[in-house]
């Protein structure tokens, strides 16, 4: 019994673009956050601290 190449490249190719899909939205996500990290921070500890008062 044969296993045609198309069927076994198939997942492989399927598990390559996830992989990529998930590194490409990961370094989206660490430079959002390398640019705007600072003023996130900021903005959460201001409102977390106008909820004290």
């Amino acid at each position: 019994m044969k296993i045609s190449p198309r069927k076994l490249l198939s997942p492989a190719v399927k598990i390559g673009l996830a992989v990529l899909a998930v590194a490409a939205a990961t370094g989206v996500a660490f430079a959002a956050w390398v640019e705007n990290g600072a003023a996130i921070l900021m903005t959460m500890a201001e409102t977390g601290l106008s909820w004290c008062f």
